[in-house]
């Protein structure tokens, strides 16, 4: 069974993106597809996005 993680930021709510270590990407309102992605890919978007929020 895959473990999915969403953002502390999305509270209660349904609206949101979901991260699987090793799977990839989903919409929590469509949970059972997902856009598989890899480890590398994973570490350059969270890089990207950290540094934009830096900005």
């Amino acid at each position: 069974m895959t473990e999915w993680h969403k953002s502390s930021y999305s509270g209660t709510g349904d609206n949101c993106v979901e991260v699987a270590t090793g799977v990839g990407i989903r919409d929590s309102k469509a949970p059972a597809t997902h856009l598989p992605v890899s480890a590398e890919a994973w570490s350059a978007f969270k890089k990207q996005a950290t540094g934009r929020l830096r900005s």
